[in-house]
């Protein structure tokens, strides 16, 4: 994978209705840094807020149990949510397979082309 392809990559992360403010501002950030002296810092930063953006399939399960999983999805969507975490969990995911967190995984399995 090159370069370019995680900006991409980066960018549809950010699109992401699932991607946290928080990581958006991260990513927007570090691509405001590209080509500068501060770029290697941000995409530091970035990787980390990435590392604790990623959601393991553990936690989805605990949350898929928990009142506000009702609150968000209402009882039958809280359902549907278990059963999907329990079946990601069945198959040997770690992480959660929403879009945001999908992308995740991957810039993070390629985090070298980043901090190059």
């Amino acid at each position: 994978m090159d370069k370019q392809t995680l900006i991409d990559k980066l960018k549809d992360l950010a699109s992401s209705p699932s991607c946290y403010v928080r990581l958006k501002h991260e990513i927007e950030l570090y691509l405001d840094t590209l080509g500068t002296p501060g770029e290697k810092l941000a995409a530091e930063k970035l990787l980390d807020e990435i590392k604790h953006d990623v959601v393991p399939v553990d936690w989805l399960i605990i949350f898929a149990h928990s009142n506000r999983a009702i609150e968000a999805f209402g009882r039958e969507g809280a359902k549907k949510f278990l059963a999907n975490a329990e079946a990601l969990r069945r198959r040997g995911a770690k992480y959660c397979n929403c879009k945001a967190c999908t992308l995740g995984v991957e810039i993070l399995d390629n985090k070298e082309i980043l901090l190059a």
